[in-house]
């Protein structure tokens, strides 16, 4: 397993077109063997002393944190997905820029420990 993370920061008011967006690159992901994405949408940040969520992104007031993470099989996938997915015509939406490439932090991790319970409590929600 091999896990790919990133953090972006997204004009507030742009919500639903990111959601929109992260659906497509979802989509084609999946293609390409993820499997498991989740894109995570800032309800508590708590400020830091030194350094937080908001400040490693260079956060403005109206923007909200993204944290998103994609599971592969393997890092060979991964690499494989990252040289050819955005080859994908579906990923053309890309072009439009909703957040700032150089603020992103972005990173490939090989998982130390890994539980997961079988579903998730509460009612069902939309997770995709």
């Amino acid at each position: 397993m091999y896990v790919n993370t990133y953090i972006i920061t997204i004009d507030a008011a742009n919500k639903d077109r990111y959601l929109a967006l992260a659906k497509v690159f979802a989509d084609v992901a999946k293609d390409f063997g993820a499997l498991e994405i989740f894109e995570n949408w800032e309800e508590e940040i708590p400020d830091g002393n030194m350094t937080d969520y908001r400040k490693a992104v260079l956060a403005m007031p109206n923007e909200k944190i993204v944290l998103s993470w994609v599971i592969w099989p393997d890092r060979a996938a991964a690499d494989y997905a990252h040289q050819n997915m955005f080859n994908d015509a579906r990923l053309s939406c890309m072009d439009e820029v909703l957040f700032d490439g150089k603020r992103m932090i972005l990173g490939g991790f090989k998982p130390m420990l890994a539980w997961r319970k079988t579903s998730f409590d509460g009612p069902d929600e939309s997770i995709q």
